[in-house]
């Protein structure tokens, strides 16, 4: 005759608790004696349910829902039931709807881009020491997935870092990340003729600061005049930013 195992459901709030250890099966009916010369064998153990553990990756921040996305860099999202304007921190993705500006080369993919990742999806919002801008839009690093999906929008050639002091948490991060899709031409730094995501015959970026968006004279341009620092220069400078030739501008 077999016994029948019964394991229970715990019940309650839908929270996953780590099931119990299953009891160890058990035998019913006459049991033949060992022999002498032999050990029993030895019970297999039993088998131990694993916890359950979440698939919803930590992420720091406060959780938000974005309802619409304005362009690659600018989102809408509902906040504590209060609908914010939220600009990505850190990045800066070609225009589309700047008024008065024509729409930048690579602008529209990364408006497609950004719908496609965010558009409807529950996030988690990260605010650094400056959370609102001039235009009163919140400051925040969007958490998507378990990513930073400012650090993704410009490792995959979508966005450009620019930096605007004390708002710089993960700039080292947003670097490097440029750094890379920049070698691998990914984006717009393979698809328009100057990188950068700048429209046709709109030099946005001098291609002396690789790691920044800073435009060519004129005018002439010192650091106070930038909100970067601490950023790659390379020859000729056209603005002297590398005083001491270290391929480091504004680093005071």
């Amino acid at each position: 005759m077999l016994a029948v195992l019964t394991a229970c459901a715990p019940t309650g709030s839908g929270v996953g608790e780590p099931p119990g250890t299953a009891p160890p099966g058990s035998t019913s009916g006459p049991t033949a004696p060992a022999a002498p010369s032999e050990a029993s064998p030895t019970a297999p153990e039993p088998e131990v349910a694993s916890p359950s553990v979440s698939t919803r990756p930590e992420m720091p921040g406060s959780p938000a829902r974005v309802i619409r996305v304005i362009d690659g860099d600018t989102v809408e999202a509902v906040f504590r039931g209060t609908v914010l304007v939220v600009r990505l921190i850190g990045i800066d993705t070609p225009e589309t709807v700047a008024p008065g500006q024509a729409v930048m080369c690579y602008g529209p993919e990364a408006t497609r881009f950004t719908r496609s990742r965010l558009e409807g999806r529950r996030v988690n919002l990260e605010l650094d020491v400056e959370r609102v801008d001039r235009y009163g839009r919140t400051l925040a690093y969007v958490w998507v997935d378990g990513e930073l999906f400012n650090e993704v929008l410009v490792e995959r050639g979508y966005a450009s870092v620019t930096t605007y002091p004390p708002n710089v948490r993960y700039v080292e991060r947003f670097v490097a990340a440029q750094r890379r899709a920049r070698e691998a031409g990914r984006g717009f730094w393979g698809a328009c003729a100057d990188g950068g995501g700048a429209a046709d015959g709109d030099a946005r970026c001098d291609p002396s600061y690789p790691t920044v968006c800073i435009p060519p004279p004129p005018p002439d341009l010192d650091c106070a005049d930038v909100a970067a620092v601490r950023f790659e220069v390379r020859p000729p400078d056209p603005h002297r930013f590398d005083g001491d030739g270290d391929g480091v501008g504004c680093e005071g």
